[in-house]
């Protein structure tokens, strides 16, 4: 038997030093895990929803391009008020509430109360602004075309009401915990060798499985955070119970969009039925009022509301969301076409402005085309990082014989805020209970995986249990 060459001899690699996780890093690890594995469900779902509601605008126009455009413009528009004529003769019942003179190629809006339709639907009438032509007639909520309202409402509610809002607050609450969080894991895993590239772009040499994985579902994440960080603050501010406790923190700060004063003194003849001065609605002042609108200054899209009675002005706001925007409006008084008061968006409180803003650009409105293509590429890239969260948690799955499992097992540190320095907890525990006060979809849940942790933990540390757990990875 001839002996193996002296040059064929390995010697055994060396033993690595085992690491051990920081409490920080532990907790974190933990946090992340059960926050992904049963909050990205949800989070799928917003994506998927949001990432269809980004192309209602194209929808629109091609489904209602009879409705909301006109086939020609030559010509110079009728009178304002021909056209609300047109509108009620083809609409006879209701009271008009709104009207949104057309601009350029689009048709004149008037959108009618009915007292048959619930939830703020309305009728809406489109007009052709240089014929007064009626186009047509839909069922509007806040001007949405019944296409735009029920792909709004199933990015909201998935078409289930209050019961559904539920789903869309707890993913917009959970949204950025997990998005820093994951930041944070990253950091820690590239200490001692962060750079750009490292953070930034996957790494394409490391083995494929779980490590590959992992580096794309970081790598995507990272530049993801700032707009997932944007999406859960202004997806809150009109959330149910976060979104309560928002508009409170405005109402304390007297931060809300300013209002109009819009009271005028009424003719005494015109007080029919009663101190309400109740008259009935003269399409003839429309024009003299949107005349008083241009010549102060309001340009572009607006919206006028009609006053109710005499002795109520009407409102004429800016409705152009597109950068810059303009959301000036004013409260003219017909009778003696007058301005009664006036709100300038260039003087809103700070907080107003900017929620004003955020709405807008979370709607995809702020920049235009630009915002939604944006909008698009985050829900894309979340779904995508979501898909190879999911993955790595099949690859970590034990696959040695009697150990064998259908996916990974959390990590197995437990308890890791007992690791966490003293002043850790001192500040840590009171600014999470204030966090789930504000946001009770972050606090509800995180209780409850508190819970099942702490239960299952019990359940696995009795005697004679062996179940498989996944080990930290390394630089957590």
């Amino acid at each position: 038997m001839s002996a193996v060459p002296e040059t064929q001899v390995k010697p055994a690699p060396a033993p690595r030093p085992e690491r051990k996780s920081s409490g920080f890093g532990a907790l974190l690890l933990r946090l992340h895990f059960y926050a992904g594995i049963f909050v990205a469900p949800f989070l799928f779902v917003a994506a998927l929803t949001g990432l269809a509601y980004t192309l209602t605008p194209q929808l629109d126009s091609l489904v209602y391009s009879n409705e909301l455009t006109v086939a020609s413009t030559d010509g110079t528009p009728r009178p304002l008020a021909e056209q609300v004529a047109a509108a009620r003769q083809a609409h006879p019942d209701g009271e008009i509430a709104t009207i949104r003179p057309g601009e350029g190629d689009g048709t004149t809006q008037v959108d009618f109360n009915v007292e048959s339709l619930t939830d703020d639907r309305q009728h809406t009438v489109y007009v052709d602004p240089y014929t007064a032509e009626v186009k047509g007639q839909l069922t509007t909520w806040f001007t949405y075309t019944p296409l735009k309202t029920w792909f709004d409402d199933f990015h909201r509610n998935l078409q289930l009401g209050d019961l559904g809002r539920h789903y869309s607050e707890f993913a917009a609450s959970w949204l950025a915990i997990i998005a820093l969080g994951g930041l944070a894991l990253w950091w820690r895993r590239q200490r001692g060798n962060r750079t750009a590239k490292k953070l930034l772009a996957p790494d394409l040499s490391a083995r494929k499985g779980v490590r590959r994985t992992r580096s794309f579902h970081a790598a995507t994440g990272v530049w993801l955070t700032v707009g997932l960080l944007f999406l859960a603050a202004t997806g809150l501010t009109w959330s149910r119970y976060a979104g309560e406790n928002f508009s409170a923190a405005l109402d304390a700060l007297d931060s809300r969009t300013p209002s109009l004063t819009t009271g005028v003194d009424a003719p005494s003849g015109d007080h029919h039925g009663g101190a309400s001065g109740a008259v009935a609605f003269d399409p003839a002042t429309v024009d003299s009022v949107v005349e008083v609108a241009r010549d102060n200054g309001l340009d572009g899209p607006i919206e006028l509301s009609v006053p109710a009675d005499a002795a109520t002005a009407w409102t004429v706001a800016q409705n152009d969301s597109e950068f810059p925007v303009r959301k000036d409006s004013i409260a003219v008084d017909a009778a003696s076409s007058t301005v009664v008061d006036r709100s300038d968006f260039a003087d809103y409180p700070v907080l107003a402005k900017l929620t004003s803003l955020g709405t807008s650009a979370h709607m995809g409105m702020l920049f235009g085309v630009f915002n939604q293509i944006l909008l698009a590429l985050l829900a894309i890239g979340l779904l995508t990082v979501i898909v190879w969260g999911y993955r790595m948690w099949w690859q970590r799955r034990p696959t040695r014989t009697g150990r064998r499992a259908l996916v990974g097992a959390p990590p197995v540190e437990r308890g890791a805020w007992q690791k966490l320095p003293p002043w850790a907890i001192a500040v840590g525990v009171p600014a999470v209970i204030a966090l789930g006060w504000v946001v009770p979809m972050f606090g509800i849940p995180l209780a409850a995986f508190l819970l099942a942790d702490m239960a299952v933990g019990a359940w696995r540390s009795r005697p004679g249990s062996s179940v498989p757990v996944s080990p930290p990875p390394a630089g957590s």
